[in-house]
């Protein structure tokens, strides 16, 4: 049923244009500056107001014409930025008499390199953070196909409409079916289970609004008078509201995604403290080989050189790792004792070969000893989702998590204290789900900037993710918008946000809560991408490696101050450091933040 929905009337080529319809809606349509092929921005009058309209036009079929081919319904960087400048435009206009009108029918972010190296992550999540917070009043409407974190910036919005017709989603279709099912013709089974059809999404509280569709999909009269009444209703309803009060619900709205639990409130700031077992910060990566010397056939040739060894202790072999990508990490083949290599942060002390490290080491790697406590350890999604929402593979799935992690979830969040200085953390786990970003994940992170905000302290994230938890369907990319807005409201309560990238910082984390730390710090040869080489070539788009590294990104520091005007806030990676460094580099800007924190309270008891 969804399927021939999706494929008659949704990408039917029949279907009006974004670009028509604005034609047709907007007759004294002025655009502004240079329009690209997909990205329709300018500003006309209706009812006597000033609208600013942002549309983005799908056109083409990007899975019959894949890559660099056929770019065209892809949001790239440069219209992120010219999206940006608009809307300081906008920003400058009488802001109580304009409105923000953004008509979404997209395939998603443009996934090239020419968009990777303009760091289109960063830009996904300024979109996102200025849209929660733009003063003016702002109407969104899904006209087509609104997928992946580009169509989450444009919809963040007072009113959220979609077309009855139309499909709101993390990801394609094609693709879901493909990575959950191993079948890409399952799409009734993808759109069902990512909960992209508008009954559903009103359900879920995402969208507000269904528009009515055309019986004929091509009846262009029909569907400009269905999206003017919409707008007609939207602009009435807003004018009755102050723009503080909108913010406020943006925010409040924002905060709730993914809690859909029908009984009783959690309880959040009680009997949900607990300190880590020891023990917990000694386990191995499950990826990586342990040998027990007692038993001498598991030993090759090439470890002789250790001499005798007593048969408690345990050895890794060096062997390197595919780091989540198409290159394989290639290691020294030596036999390195399990202890030094943990207490070497997951490192090879012999080649210096960094293997990706769980909570669990992020922590010992950072805490002072036996300062952390963890905040929230036993929350899942059978306490925020409704049963119905928890597919049966996706029960699965989390079933094949157990044992792989010490901790029940993505995100490890707690106090701790970094060289003395107390702090709020927040911890991607990669060895539960990949560190994917689901409802979990982004309820702890809300959570954890609660528990910042009222014991007034900085806080200190590692990003180490593969992206989104895909099985949660449209819930877990809503996860972006909740993250954002918890780092703004931390960063109006004046406190410090230091954001740390690990080995990978990819997908939806990258692009909303990581690259919006007030100071950024990777570890160098990260991943930090939108999309890794291996989405990226199956696309068809051509991949060079070095673009999509921590290294490219903290080389561009003195790029983006003089493109000021194209990168807007942007500034990038701060400061790149080895795991042995690194608590050491966050101690100095907390440092530096206790100083100026001190300044401030002593200047205001003059």
């Amino acid at each position: 049923m969804l399927k021939e929905i999706f494929y008659n009337r949704t990408r039917n080529p029949e279907r009006p244009s974004v670009s028509r319809l604005i034609g047709r809606l907007f007759p004294d349509f002025q655009p502004f500056k240079e329009n690209s092929d997909s990205l329709i921005i300018g500003n006309s009058s209706f009812l006597k107001r000033r609208l600013f309209i942002i549309g983005f036009d799908k056109s083409g079929d990007l899975y019959k014409n894949s890559g660099a081919t056929n770019r065209k319904g892809l949001i790239s960087a440069d219209e992120h930025s010219l999206i940006l400048d608009f809307m300081d435009k906008a920003k400058a206009s009488d802001t109580d008499k304009a409105f923000l009108f953004c008509m979404i029918d997209t395939y998603g972010p443009d996934i090239s390199i020419e968009s990777a190296r303009n760091l289109q992550a960063f830009f996904l999540s300024r979109l996102i953070e200025e849209f929660l917070s733009i003063p003016i009043r702002t109407i969104s409407l899904i006209t087509g196909e609104g997928t992946s974190g580009s169509a989450l910036a444009l919809q963040v919005a007072d009113i959220r409409g979609i077309m009855e017709d139309a499909f709101y989603m993390p990801i394609s279709p094609e693709d879901l079916a493909q990575m959950a099912f191993k079948d890409s013709s399952r799409i009734d089974d993808a759109l069902m289970v990512m909960g992209a059809h508008p009954k559903e999404l009103k359900r879920l509280r995402i969208v507000d609004r269904i528009v009515r569709s055309p019986i004929d999909v091509g009846d262009i009269s029909l569907w400009v008078e269905n999206v003017r009444q919409f707008l007609l209703k939207a602009i009435r309803d807003l004018s009755r509201s102050r723009i503080k009060k909108l913010i406020k619900n943006r925010e409040k709205r924002v905060k709730n995604y993914g809690v859909m639990m029908k009984k009783g409130r959690i309880h959040e700031f009680s009997s949900y403290i607990k300190r880590p077992l020891r023990k917990a910060f000694l386990r191995p990566p499950p990826d990586i080989r342990i040998i027990n010397y007692s038993g001498l056939t598991e030993v090759s040739d090439q470890y002789q050189n250790f001499g005798s060894k007593e048969g408690s202790d345990k050895f890794i072999e060096c062997k390197g790792y595919t780091n989540g990508a198409d290159s394989i990490k290639s290691g020294c083949g030596e036999a390195i004792k399990f202890e030094s290599f943990i207490r070497n942060y997951n490192t090879c002390p012999k080649c210096g070969l960094s293997y990706i490290m769980g909570a669990s080491g992020w922590i010992e790697c950072l805490a002072d000893k036996d300062s952390f406590h963890e905040l929230y350890p036993e929350l899942t999604v059978d306490q925020l989702l409704d049963e119905d929402r928890i597919s049966p593979y996706y029960r699965e799935y989390l079933k094949k998590q157990k044992g792989r992690s010490p901790f029940s979830e993505s995100l490890v969040v707690g106090l701790g204290r970094i060289n003395g200085y107390q702090v709020v953390m927040c911890i991607g786990e990669f060895y539960f789900c990949s560190g994917s970003m689901g409802v979990v994940f982004g309820e702890k992170f809300r959570r954890a900037v609660d528990w910042a905000i009222q014991e007034n302290l900085p806080l200190v994230s590692v990003c180490c993710s593969g992206g989104l938890r895909l099985h949660e369907g449209i819930l877990s990319l809503m996860q972006m918008a909740k993250t954002v807005e918890s780092v703004l409201r931390l960063k109006r309560h004046g406190l410090f946000y230091i954001s740390i990238l690990a080995n990978p910082s990819a997908g939806g984390t990258i692009a909303s809560y990581a690259s919006l730390g007030d100071v950024i710090i990777a570890e160098p040869d990260a991943y930090v991408t939108v999309a890794g080489p291996r989405v990226m070539k199956s696309k068809g788009f051509e991949v060079k490696q070095e673009y999509l590294k921590s290294d490219y990104i903290y080389g561009m520091r003195q790029r983006l101050y003089d493109a000021q005007d194209y990168f807007h806030e942007i500034r990038g990676i701060r400061e790149l450091c080895g795991r042995k460094e690194m608590k050491y580099a966050v101690s100095k800007y907390l440092e530096l933040f206790s100083i100026i924190k001190s300044r401030r309270k002593s200047s205001r008891r003059k």
